[in-house]
């Protein structure tokens, strides 16, 4: 357990470090903090910290940079005395903003990715609840043309999802209406684990009509394509203009990841289920993707029961925590209730 002063000694050593990307001395300490103690109880206690393993020093002649523990003893701080959303009027506005401004969940979660990216400078990724536990609250089959058909299916919490078909002769709409509504009669109220339990009586009896295969086939199909496709995800840019990954060979294995969906997916639940309903922060190479060992993750959930998200902010272990952490508590406040 660190003291109070070597606390402080570490926080403005984390702060400058964020700030400037450079390894920070002592005489940059004592000149731009108040940290009450002299320059030579600075270095001593920036010795201690080293020898701790809180900070290094990369070059024997350069200042010092926090390790991975040591911006873990400072997120710990952090999280233990204000997780919640701060009393500023930019959060409050955004969460305003974004209610506003989205009439669908898709378009909330959208903007609510950028507005992340915007505040945080780093990659900010929304996933849509799973909807393997959402109930179907309606299944539409619109017919485009004699050959061509669209499925749309909307889930209780909003998500919308789609799917064209194709058949190799013209299909009488009068058809597909009969099908569309045999279909709903079975699917709505149901979620996709309800479905792959077992189709009813009914549907096993239908399902010997050639065109009732067709449509039920690309039905299936769409629920599972739909699972865990959406993902929100805005600011690689500004990940890809840290100084920590301009050269390819550091940068490689974390695109790695990020274009691993399944792998990505993985990740962030594993880190918002460690916080069990509270923001969790993963730093460095505490996420178990190796891609993954040089920036932290940080996540939380949104919603309620089944209708359950994600919220996550991807950025360098030299990320502003206390920003970025508040920026996830936006998040979370703007899209609880949807």
């Amino acid at each position: 357990m660190l003291s109070d002063r070597r606390q402080r000694v570490l926080a403005a050593l984390i702060e400058e470090y964020v700030a400037r990307a450079m390894p920070v001395g002592s005489r940059t300490l004592t000149e731009r903090y108040s940290l009450g103690v002299s320059p030579a109880t600075v270095r001593n206690e920036l010795s201690v910290l080293e020898d701790g393993g809180y900070i290094v020093q990369p070059h024997t002649s350069a200042g010092r940079i926090p390790t991975d523990f040591g911006y873990r003893a400072f997120v710990d701080r952090l999280l233990a005395t204000d997780e919640g959303l701060p009393e500023d009027t930019r959060y409050k506005k955004t969460i305003a903003d974004l209610r506003q401004s989205a009439t669908e969940l898709d378009d909330l979660l959208e903007e609510t990715s950028s507005a992340l990216a915007r505040l945080t400078n780093c990659l900010s990724i929304v996933l849509a609840p799973s909807i393997e536990k959402l109930s179907i609250k309606s299944l539409s089959i619109v017919s485009l043309t004699p050959r061509r058909a669209l499925v749309l299916l909307v889930t209780e919490d909003g998500q919308v999802f789609s799917r064209s078909m194709d058949f190799s002769d013209d299909v009488d709409p009068d058809e597909l209406a009969r099908i569309q509504l045999l279909l709903s009669e079975v699917f709505t109220g149901k979620s996709l684990t309800d479905i792959e339990r077992g189709l009813d009586a009914r549907m096993i009896e239908a399902y010997r009509d050639p065109l009732m295969r067709i449509v039920l086939n690309e039905v299936l199909v769409c629920l599972e394509e739909s699972e865990g496709s959406h993902a929100h995800r805005l600011g690689v840019t500004s990940l890809l203009r840290q100084p920590e990954f301009s050269q390819a060979d550091t940068l490689l294995p974390i695109m790695q990841v990020l274009e691993d969906d399944s792998v990505l997916l993985r990740v962030l639940q594993d880190t918002a289920a460690c916080g069990a309903g509270s923001t969790s922060v993963r730093i460095g190479s505490e996420n178990e993707a190796q891609g993954l060992s040089g920036v932290s993750v940080v996540a939380n959930t949104y919603g309620r029961g089944n209708s359950a998200g994600i919220i996550a902010v991807i950025g360098p272990t030299r990320m502003d925590y206390s920003n970025v952490i508040h920026a996830v508590a936006m998040a979370k406040a703007a899209l609880d209730d949807v």
